[in-house]
């Protein structure tokens, strides 16, 4: 049997997910980090597998007193959502009928992404957060989407008759982060939209970026889109690290532009 040899960086493995200073046997891992690695691996497959707990969630929406409508993108079943992006940017025939407009500040979506578990574990204590903040946007009913994109939410928003639309989105797992959760905010929604268009807050999860801190950064890009009536790359977050300090308090200069 092979001893296994420290990584003179094994302290640093205290600071980090990350997959470092794992040490060696030979040469290969450990068994113990080859373990790990397996059981990470098959999490990550899990979250863009499984399906979301649809009712469970629109229960969570609800219990914050949210109006929900089901939609759905036009790829039928998971396996062609994900070879078919393209289809999970558009919505199917019977959702595009039946959202109807519903003019108001801003409309949410709340879609499985490539992760089930972010929207199921993130998706409530965020919105127990951000909903309070929102006191100066009507709000139109949340559009639960299955199978769906960022860029449905540029279709659902326009359909609705939004002025912005913010889309809460399962991410693209990690090793190390199956339930990241991402959010895309765009003002004037539209089919045509582009990623430049969009703001991102991303990592929305305990052990990434705190609720509350997205909420305050959502909330501080919501009013700029507003006040600039553009999202996307000429918006910038001008929040500090932590999302608890606007810069329109920290720079008063700001509130001259």
């Amino acid at each position: 049997m092979s001893e296994v040899i420290k990584n003179p960086w094994t302290e640093l493995r205290r600071l980090t997910a990350a997959r470092i200073a794992l040490g060696r046997a030979g040469a290969s891992l450990p068994t113990a980090a080859h373990l790990d690695f397996q059981f990470d691996h098959a999490r990550a497959r899990d979250a863009v597998h499984r399906p979301l707990d649809a009712d469970a969630v629109e229960a969570v929406l609800r219990g914050h007193t949210l109006d929900v409508v089901r939609a759905h993108s036009a790829a039928p079943d998971r396996a062609t959502y994900l070879q078919r992006p393209d289809l999970g940017r558009r919505l199917d025939d019977s959702s595009r009928t039946a959202l109807r407009p519903n003019p108001c500040d801003l409309a949410l979506v709340v879609a499985d992404g490539l992760s089930s578990f972010a929207i199921e574990n993130n998706v409530g204590p965020f919105l127990a957060s951000l909903l309070p903040m929102l006191g100066g946007f009507s709000l139109g009913p949340v559009a639960l989407a299955l199978q769906g994109r960022v860029a449905l939410g540029d279709e659902i928003g326009a359909a609705l008759q939004a002025k912005a639309v913010i889309v809460l989105i399962g991410e693209r797992p990690g090793l190390s982060s199956p339930d990241s959760m991402g959010l895309y905010l765009t003002w004037a929604p539209q089919k045509g939209r582009t990623d430049a268009d969009r703001n991102c807050i991303s990592n929305i999860r305990p052990e990434g970026l705190s609720f509350d801190a997205a909420a305050r950064k959502t909330v501080y890009l919501l009013n700029e889109a507003r006040r600039l009536a553009y999202s996307g790359v000429r918006l910038k977050d001008e929040t500090d690290a932590d999302g608890l300090t606007l810069a329109r308090e920290a720079r008063p200069e700001l509130s001259a532009t």
